[in-house]
């Protein structure tokens, strides 16, 4: 079949670079797919959040030859979290993984995507031309001080929480309780945060979530509500008042430093595949995490997805949208729930205080919950 006749042609073109984008890419280009990886930003680069990569993120590296990376990358073993409100703090022990900064672990699994043989092009959007069909859609690919257009038998849209790669804009709603993400640096940790170990301060507005990275710097993830956001007089402010009232160290100048927001967290695409275009990642839909699991979905779905399109391009499948359809469903958006469930907890103050009292006595409790939201498929 030919496709885009008169220009460069690809067997898939993946949209976002980021965890899920950059493991499709890998997985496609390892099985001999044509594809090209193209992503708007410059590598590395800094993200909010998500510097936790939990046992099944670990697992999908593993199942893909990258087992190695994290330890080349030198992430902290991550041994157990911290909970506190304004008057408990509790401690669990128990496995939740690494923890790596952003910038390493995304331009790594990059690296791996060009290595098994993906073309990348960074500093690149891609919009969907508009009539573009199943099995023959064509893009726009503008970057660099030029614009020109591609072809290819599928598309996948890794293009995170706004899902910038139809022209009209994002194909996502937002649940009406949706928080706000949000995520800053602190260059030198305060005394009493240790590597090895996930913080969560629990707030009636939200929660702040700290962890030490490989390069020792402080790592500081949010999920708040935008009201709140708003009558605090920012992200920054919001942020440094839950954490002022836990039990955990104090950090300095948490309400100047430089807070990057993301788009309202929990929400799901009007559809998972769209004109011929396959969503995975944060572009499939997101529910606010709890300790890494938005990485692993994105590793388990660019893994699924890769296999899927690799075996219709060789002609051993004949539905990949509905076969995608149905993975997503019962590998990822079925494991949703459980955090569906905490994030409901945690958004309830006296809910949240009840867990933190019970887990300050009992540890333990917290455990069958963990194992569940981190067990491998």
């Amino acid at each position: 079949m030919t496709i885009g006749a008169g220009l460069p042609s690809y067997d898939v073109v993946v949209a976002g670079a980021g965890p899920a984008g950059a493991m499709t890419a890998r997985e496609l280009a390892r099985r001999g797919v044509r594809v090209l990886l193209v992503d708007r930003a410059e590598f590395p680069r800094t993200k909010v959040c998500g510097c936790c990569l939990n046992p099944r993120a670990l697992a999908a590296l593993g199942r893909t030859g990258l087992g190695e990376l994290t330890a080349r990358l030198r992430a902290v073993p991550l041994t157990g979290i911290e909970l506190a409100t304004c008057h408990r703090r509790a401690a669990v022990d128990h496995d939740l993984g690494v923890a790596v900064s952003r910038e390493s672990f995304d331009a790594a699994l990059v690296d791996a995507a060009v290595a098994a043989g993906a073309e990348f092009q960074p500093r690149t959007s891609a919009r969907l031309i508009v009539g573009s069909s199943p099995g023959c859609s064509r893009l726009r690919l503008n970057g660099e001080g030029r614009s020109f257009e591609v072809a290819a038998r599928f598309v996948v849209s890794a293009t995170g929480l706004a899902d910038s790669l139809f022209a009209a804009g994002s194909r996502t709603s937002a649940s009406p309780k949706a928080k706000l993400g949000a995520g800053a640096i602190v260059a030198h940790p305060p005394a009493g945060f240790q590597p090895g170990r996930i913080y969560m301060a629990c707030g009636r507005e939200g929660y702040v979530g700290l962890v030490v990275l490989e390069d020792g710097r402080l790592d500081l993830a949010a999920a708040l509500n935008p009201v709140a956001v708003r009558e605090a007089g920012g992200i920054g402010a919001l942020a440094a008042s839950i954490l002022g009232k836990s039990r955990f160290p104090a950090v300095p100048r948490v309400d100047a430093l430089p807070w990057k927001g993301t788009a309202l967290l929990t929400r799901s695409p009007d559809r998972l595949v769209e004109s011929g275009v396959l969503r995975v990642g944060d572009s499939a839909g997101y529910v606010e995490p709890f300790t890494g699991e938005g990485m692993a979905w994105a590793l388990t779905g660019g893994e699924a997805l890769a296999t899927i399109l690799a075996e219709s391009i060789s002609g051993l499948e004949d539905s990949p949208a509905a076969r995608w359809s149905h993975v997503y469903r019962t590998r990822i958006a079925r494991r949703q729930l459980v955090c569906r469930a905490a994030s409901r907890a945690l958004r309830t103050p006296w809910m949240t205080r009840t867990l933190v009292r019970c887990l300050e006595y009992r540890p333990s409790l917290a455990r069958p919950l963990l194992s569940v939201m981190h067990k491998a498929p």
